[in-house]
């Protein structure tokens, strides 16, 4: 699973990842769960994606939430609107239009993370 979220990540532009030691303690916190929620020993082979994408979405969580998140020089500072000189006025472009790059990356991590527990229902096992 390193091998795949490692070139996940770097398809997105994120470097390093295949060397940053969180990268391996996520993917473990991903398997646990996903071997709790099916009841199984193993993840199943159809949900070997769903998991890679788990482990990308929570690092890019994680990388961005602690401003460590380099993805190929991509600013997630708010683009200035307007600047007014006399009596300094400046006014950021948030939500104007089209989404900032924090904004489609905020996208991108929903889609990656949410509700994808419920991809394992045809997997889960009873256990008495």
């Amino acid at each position: 699973m390193l091998e795949d979220a490692v070139a996940f990540l770097e398809a997105l532009g994120v470097a390093g990842a295949g060397d940053d030691p969180f990268l391996p303690y996520l993917i473990n916190s991903v398997t646990e769960r996903v071997k709790n929620e099916t009841n199984q020993q193993e993840i199943p082979e159809g949900l070997h994606w769903v998991s890679v994408e788990l482990v990308v979405g929570e690092y890019l969580t994680f990388k961005k939430n602690a401003g460590q998140l380099d993805m190929n020089g991509l600013d997630f500072e708010a683009a200035i609107k307007q600047i007014q000189e006399g009596d300094t006025n400046t006014v950021f472009a948030v939500g104007e239009g089209s989404l900032t790059p924090e904004q489609r990356l905020e996208v991108l991590i929903s889609r990656l993370t949410r509700d994808r527990t419920r991809e394992f229902i045809r997997y889960r096992r009873l256990v008495w």
